[in-house]
């Protein structure tokens, strides 16, 4: 299983705590705020050590694997502090990795280590190397993808795309991993994204057991998370895409659909939140549980990364994440959904354990960075505050904390969460610049 952490309490009454300590003039005028964020050491101290951590790229202490789903979220910072050539042979790997059908693995490892319980892959362009594919996700070749852009826009490096592996270049190599998607993660009734029954963007099913691996028990789903990262990757090569280039198909017009039938079949615009699985073989839980009632905040984040949603609908859903993390002491916007799943229900992961209502500033952080994008800026730096206070109080970077009592859990130096406050705090800085 893959990856199997405190905050500052609320102000009473208050819910996330003021980021200016009252000072409600410099809330209200954008030039003060600025001068306010740009002045504030705390996250100039946070983004240092975040940049001091990402000279790796496994996902943290506890493991020995470079994810993608993780690298994704820190090649940012990475391309800050390492040689360029060093991340875009990291990004090679997975290529190298790659399967005949397209589809990207999970986890690379120096394959003397590969030692774990997956179902190991190898390839004889990376020798040394091993790779493993959570098969219950379907993020891997979004993810891919979305780390690609990164790099070349951090880099300028268009001819990247062009690189040959085995008779095929980087770009025919991006498009055979999406194709891979359409052909074995795709519902022609729906026109959606499928993957197995996880909480929101975990990759863990329900039943006990291996629980990354598609078996005999997996029940087939469709959830905003796949669906909005496969949004934002066609997107990313669309943007990258070279003049003249002859695409397989029209990704533009995938994307539209995509769009559409998000909007017809995940959201619910009365409530103003996703329905948490649209089910395409049956549900794994009990015909009592309204599931329905659970708030997925990543793929939410996610969702409005991938402009799906308006500037009233991004208020009324973050409005909920806040509604949220209020219920619990310890909790940010980073809660992975509330209420969690009951024991009953998901015997695989217990109410307030790892993705089943774990806060993963991983996940609260890319909320934090769509608000900014969108000009949610008070929020973005209310709902930043608690994030970077508990990096400071912890003296680093843990994969996930405990809502009830504030205690790091999990993988420590965690990658993901240094990657994603690096880049809000980038993001929150440059804001404040052009306020100047």
């Amino acid at each position: 299983m893959k990856k199997i952490f405190s905050i500052i309490p609320f102000i009473a009454g208050i819910g996330f705590p003021v980021f200016l300590s009252g000072n409600l003039a410099a809330q209200n005028n954008p030039k003060n705020l600025a001068a306010t964020i740009l002045a504030d050491s705390r996250l100039d101290t946070v983004q240092a050590r975040a940049l001091r951590l990402l000279t790796d790229f496994t996902a943290g202490t506890s493991y020995g694997e470079v994810w993608i789903r993780d690298f994704n979220t820190f090649i940012n910072g990475s391309l800050q502090v390492l040689p360029h050539a060093q991340v875009k042979e990291m990004l090679l790997l997975f290529f190298r990795m790659q399967a005949a059908d397209g589809n990207i693995p999970d986890g690379v490892i120096p394959r003397a280590k590969a030692n774990g319980g997956y179902q190991y892959r190898y390839s004889d362009l990376a020798p040394e190397w091993a790779a493993h594919k959570n098969t219950v996700e379907t993020d891997q070749e979004t993810s891919l993808i979305q780390a690609i852009k990164k790099y070349v826009t951090a880099t300028g490096d268009q001819a990247f795309l062009f690189l040959v592996i085995n008779d095929k270049t980087i770009l025919q190599r991006i498009e055979a991993s999406m194709e891979y998607l359409l052909k074995e993660r795709w519902s022609e009734k729906y026109g959606l994204i499928t993957g197995a029954t996880t909480i929101d963007w975990g990759d863990v099913q329900p039943e006990t057991g291996w629980g990354v691996a598609i078996n005999d028990k997996t029940k087939w789903a469709i959830d905003i998370y796949d669906n909005a990262m496969f949004v934002i990757a066609i997107q990313d090569f669309l943007a990258m895409q070279p003049p003249g280039y002859k695409a397989q198909r029209d990704w533009r017009a995938v994307a539209a659909g995509i769009r559409k039938n998000v909007r017809k079949y995940l959201w619910d615009t009365k409530a103003q939140k996703y329905i948490p699985h649209l089910y395409l073989d049956g549900s794994p839980f009990s015909p009592s549980f309204n599931e329905k009632e659970i708030l997925y905040t990543g793929g939410s984040a996610c969702a409005i990364l991938a402009g799906f949603h308006t500037a009233s609908e991004i208020a009324a859903i973050n409005r909920q994440m806040t509604q949220a993390a209020a219920k619990e002491k310890f909790a940010t916007i980073g809660i992975t959904v509330y209420p969690p799943y009951p024991a009953q229900e998901f015997p695989n992961m217990h109410p307030y354990v790892y993705q089943n209502a774990g806060d993963w500033t991983w996940f609260g952080g890319r909320m934090i960075q769509a608000l900014i994008i969108n000009g949610f800026i008070q929020e973005a730096v209310a709902e930043l505050k608690p994030m970077t206070d508990r990096v400071i109080a912890h003296n680093g970077f843990f994969e996930w904390y405990d809502v009830q009592t504030g205690t790091p859990k999990g993988s420590g130096n965690f990658r993901g969460e240094a990657g994603v406050l690096s880049d809000a705090i980038t993001l929150l800085k440059k804001w404040a610049i052009n306020q100047q």
